[in-house]
């Protein structure tokens, strides 16, 4: 894949009310390195909307905000979110031919929705927020300058039968995330969010360097080292997800060897001298 297929900017104002496709499963007959094979969108509902399907595709809901009722596996659930910055997640984890109905109890109630081909057959799961545990990543390390909460919802060790990994990561304003460098064989997709309309951060994809704002989306080619970091000020949020490979399932990644010295608690790096209190 070439870099530029990588940046997929989205809209300055936000995703229009409806479904908008941000990348499209090329649905080949062999799964490869080359494309990531998730159909991935953003689905925005008005209050009282109503979205029902049976997709034959193995899919998640993530909600990113608002207030819905949900029915599947002869189960209503309702599911709220105010801030993909300080709650953490809410989502439904679907396999293929599994119908649900989705009603919006708010104005604006927004997804994301990802999908991929799964011939396994398994019973719906919703996660919500007591059943996921923050990870804060990188305290104690480089002076605290890539601490960051990432937010697990499933992986190969919680859903064997999935072809997807979900999670969310929250950059606190000027730290870094996906830190150090690392890579794995798998595609990967990371969209963004920030605190502030005028938010961004930089994508590190290789060499090359991304600037990102709010409703972007970057594809991450696989084996390509990456790391992000937001600019201060502004908190960034990243949803990301993995499509497994056939016979190479994702269980972790690499970290880039000459930045590794990173991840020793008793080496700090530079020490700058004092700087000048603010007056």
């Amino acid at each position: 894949m070439a870099r530029t297929d990588s940046f997929l900017p989205g809209p300055r104002a936000g995703f229009p009310p409806g479904y908008s496709a941000i990348t499209r499963a090329q649905k080949v007959a062999v799964v490869t390195t080359a494309e990531p094979e998730m159909d991935f969108g953003i689905r925005r509902t008005a209050a009282g909307e109503i979205v029902a399907e049976t997709h034959a595709s193995e899919t998640a809901w993530m909600l990113l905000h608002g207030e819905a009722e949900m029915e599947f596996a002869g189960r209503r659930e309702t599911v709220r979110r105010q801030s993909l910055f300080d709650e953490a997640p809410t989502a439904l984890h679907l396999g293929p031919a599994s119908p649900v109905t989705i009603r919006a109890l708010a104005a604006d109630t927004e997804w994301a929705i990802v999908r991929t081909v799964n011939e396994r057959s398994f019973a719906p799961t919703l996660y919500r927020p007591a059943d996921l545990k923050p990870e804060y990543r990188g305290a104690g390390l480089v002076q605290v300058a890539c601490l960051r909460n990432v937010r697990l919802i499933f992986d190969r060790a919680t859903r064997p039968e999935a072809n997807l990994v979900l999670g969310e990561v929250v950059n606190y304003p000027g730290r870094w995330s996906s830190y150090p460098p690392h890579h794995h064989d798998q595609p990967e997709i990371y969209h963004y969010r920030f605190t502030h309309p005028d938010g961004y951060g930089h994508a590190e994809l290789g060499d090359e360097v991304l600037k990102v704002r709010a409703y972007d989306t970057v594809i991450i080619p696989a084996g390509l080292a990456h790391a992000q970091v937001s600019a201060p000020g502004y908190g960034m949020y990243c949803l990301w997800m993995i499509r497994h490979l056939p016979g190479n399932p994702y269980t972790g990644f690499t970290f880039a060897p000459e930045h590794t010295w990173t991840l020793d608690p008793s080496q700090p790096g530079w020490l700058p001298p004092a700087l000048p209190s603010s007056t």
